[in-house]
């Protein structure tokens, strides 16, 4: 057994032995890549928990934050249903990946310190605020006894819901409160080991197809490739049959899905490799083409090849494509939401919001906001901006940290699922707001 107390104290020495440079530009679609920086232990700091008492996420002006439900158990992914509900999955996975390296019980230890000690619902939890005031009148559990349920989906009246080990189907009655009938397995999703345990999901557009995002074993196969069997891919399902394939590979920890409104395209956030120094691996956002191959474990950011993964593969490294959009390195980014119907206009018109659930392995802390993505025609345009950021206090400390975010169009209204504080925020814009927003239109 590997003994803590042993390898704690060199971290703080190890991680002050060099660095990065801190100025480089890591977001967009050329970030700068600096030199691979290796050490026995990593630079590791997370920001240490505290209640949010009451202060609260700060966001825009015009723009306001409510909390719409607390003391969840561990909320991540978000889906709104045709009549408004919304609904919350709860649930904490994996737990049978072991540590292999005296670093991995380190990273472990460090992460937990920054993690809520609530354990998982294992549920998905109904919020009904039908009257858009941000204090839901009914609170219900919609299902429960599940399998670390994660990404949801609709198509019809059937709703799909992405346990770590399997896709599974539920019939839902229009206005229902609770599904109290079980699931039907739609297929199994591979979960050996379970490493990356969350399961994305996303239907398409015209609802034929389901994909389910599926990370890594490992952080750059030091596990064996055999673990990495249909992992580190994103599937492509059909829901009346279960069959699949992988329609991108070599896409490190695919942790949400969302369809771009304007052109119907498949896009994801994906987080990166670690080890190789606080300014690599930026995470990213990228459009998921069809038969690409993003790199890992063999290479980053397409053709910049990783010398720890074994072994190496010049031939794939190859054809390694070039993601679309980075958000900066270990920020973590756990979710996507893209705007339609305009928006909350103005500078919040067409584009992605994006949950960035915070560094660990870094000294400067990353992460722990929300941000937006711009995008025009369809694509990304410009550099993010911060919408919902406060997460981490004056202290240092942190209240809160994003998770999965929901654009709810009819309701104008972002949501945000909080797994730290276990809660999910509700952010819209104030009433002048929208009046200055309608004014500003063309006929107006």
């Amino acid at each position: 057994m590997i003994r803590l107390a042993a390898t704690v104290a060199p971290v703080a020495l190890l991680a002050a032995c060099g660095s990065q440079p801190q100025d480089v530009r890591q977001t967009g679609p050329d970030p700068q890549l600096p030199a691979q920086q290796q050490s026995l232990v990593p630079s590791m700091k997370i920001a240490s928990p505290v209640a949010w008492g009451d202060a609260k996420p700060t966001v825009p002006a015009g723009y306001s934050i409510v909390a719409l439900a607390t003391d969840l158990k561990v909320p991540r992914q978000m889906l709104v249903l045709p009549n408004g509900d919304l609904l919350v999955a709860e649930g904490k996975g994996g737990g049978d990946a072991p540590a292999m390296r005296p670093k991995d019980v380190i990273a472990g230890y460090i992460q937990g310190l920054g993690t809520t000690k609530v354990k998982g619902g294992n549920r998905i939890t109904l919020l009904r605020d039908a009257d858009g005031d941000g204090r839901p009148e009914l609170r219900t559990t919609f299902i429960d006894k599940l399998d670390a349920p994660y990404g949801m989906a609709m198509i019809g009246n059937e709703l799909y819901v992405a346990e770590q080990g399997a896709l599974k189907r539920f019939t839902y009655t229009p206005g229902a409160t609770s599904i109290a009938t079980p699931g039907w397995e739609v297929t199994r999703l591979p979960s050996r080991i379970n490493h990356h345990w969350t399961k994305s999901l996303v239907a398409s557009a015209d609802g034929s197809k389901l994909y389910v995002g599926i990370g890594s074993n490992s952080n750059v196969g030091e596990r064996g490739l055999e673990v990495e069997q249909d992992r580190a891919v994103v599937w492509e399902i059909d829901p009346a049959t279960g069959a699949h394939r992988a329609i991108a590979t070599g896409i490190r920890n695919p942790t949400a899905l969302a369809i771009e409104p304007t052109t119907n395209a498949l896009w994801s956030v994906v987080n990166e490799r670690d080890e190789l120094g606080p300014r690599l691996v930026p995470d990213y956002l990228t459009q998921v083409r069809d038969g690409a191959f993003y790199g890992w474990p063999y290479s980053y950011w397409g053709r910049n090849v990783d010398a720890r993964a074994h072994p190496q593969r010049p031939d794939l490294v190859a054809k390694a494509v070039a993601p679309d959009y980075a958000l900066g390195s270990h920020v973590a980014a756990l979710g996507l939401s893209f705007v339609s119907s305009g928006g909350w206009d103005g500078p919040f018109g067409e584009g992605a919001f994006v949950g960035e659930h915070g560094s660990w392995n870094r000294k400067d802390l990353a992460g722990y906001k929300v941000a937006w993505v711009p995008f025009s025609g369809g694509r990304p345009a410009g550099q993010p901006r911060d919408v919902v950021t406060g997460f981490i206090g004056p202290d240092g400390k942190a209240r809160g940290r994003p998770v999965g975010v929901l654009y709810d169009a009819p309701r104008r209204a972002l949501f945000v699922a909080d797994d730290l504080s276990n809660t999910v925020w509700r952010v819209t814009p104030t009433a002048t707001t929208v009046a200055a927003a309608r004014s500003a239109r063309p006929g107006g």
